[in-house]
């Protein structure tokens, strides 16, 4: 008797375990978020990717239910950031904020890790670059950099940050005027503020900016902007002609998008794209992004946004070739 009565026990707490199973594992999928996001920004308080990042990070807010906390971790040549977000648990929680200096860290050899080390969630805005000379410059605009080069070849300084977006917008804009590299100076800054500071003293011909960083400039006519690195014209530039306006095939942008730790479960993926790409359907929001910070909305997610990494990649790839970081 003992021996049936504690096969029926076990049966039923089988069963129960069962029915358990059966009834909290939707519920759990469906749970998630149910504590706060950490949205980790690989850059420093105040600069556009910290502030737009934010920005959609607040509107993002109402579609998941819980805060989304930003993180700021500079440090080693934004590596710091990437690497603690990639070294995560796979759970959703932690997220990286960051752009096209994922790949630009390991072109340069500064990481052994690409956008495949991460679950790509979504592209969120592209900011574009624009070419830029002080207000004494000779040159006026962007096609006439090249015959510039040319007639001065050796003398020209071109300022950059090493491995940063703006050393490879340059080597793409070489390649695409025919100028070459060793016609050229590149001069190298710790940061943007540096190379601010270079061109305003005249030390340097030419800077890569954009709205964040040089619209106040732009507007006082400190600096001319020689073009936009984009296929239509920006509202807050709205008499600078683009770079094919002038015959110069290259778009070129800072690309912002959301990554997770590999191996983040995929509903989970899908949860954080939706939430933020509704957050990118607000008017204001989208307003305050092309104006302030001279950036297009562009939401990419799934397949779409694994595409675009590929093919960012690959140009990357073959900038790299035209570089070189021990110089």
């Amino acid at each position: 008797m003992m021996g049936k009565t504690t096969a029926l026990t076990a049966a039923i707490a089988a069963l129960g375990f069962a029915s358990t199973l059966a009834t909290t594992s939707p519920a759990q999928a469906d749970s998630f978020p149910e504590e706060d996001i950490r949205l980790i920004i690989p850059f420093g308080p105040g600069g556009a990717t910290d502030i737009i990042f934010r920005l959609i990070a607040q509107e993002a807010e109402q579609y998941l239910g819980v805060s989304v906390i930003p993180v700021n971790m500079a440090g080693a040549g934004a590596t710091l950031g990437s690497r603690h977000v990639k070294d995560a648990d796979p759970d959703g929680y932690t997220l990286l904020g960051s752009h096209d200096t994922i790949a630009l860290s390991k072109l340069a050899g500064t990481v052994d890790y690409s956008y495949d080390a991460f679950e790509p969630i979504a592209l969120l805005t592209q900011t574009i670059n624009i070419p830029t000379a002080h207000s004494n410059h000779p040159v006026q605009s962007a096609d006439e950099i090249a015959d510039y080069v040319r007639e001065n070849p050796g003398q020209v300084r071109f300022s950059m940050i090493p491995s940063s977006t703006d050393h490879f917008f340059w080597a793409q804009f070489f390649g695409a005027t025919d100028i070459s590299m060793g016609d050229v100076r590149l001069v190298g800054y710790p940061d943007t503020g540096e190379q601010v500071s270079a061109l305003l003293a005249e030390e340097i011909d030419f800077s890569m900016f954009n709205l964040p960083s040089g619209g106040s400039f732009y507007e006082e006519g400190t600096f001319r902007p020689l073009g936009v690195a984009h296929h239509e014209r920006l509202d807050g530039l709205p008499e600078v002609a683009t770079l094919r306006e002038q015959g110069i095939e290259f778009d070129h942008s800072t690309s912002r998008g959301l990554f997770a730790p590999e191996g983040t479960p995929q509903d989970r993926l899908d949860m954080l794209a939706e939430a933020f790409g509704k957050a990118l359907e607000n008017e204001d929001l989208q307003s305050r992004i092309e104006t302030e910070f001279g950036s297009v909305v562009r939401f990419l997610e799934g397949e779409d946004y694994l595409e675009f990494l590929s093919e960012n990649e690959a140009g990357l790839t073959e900038a790299a070739e035209r570089i070189d970081f021990e110089n």
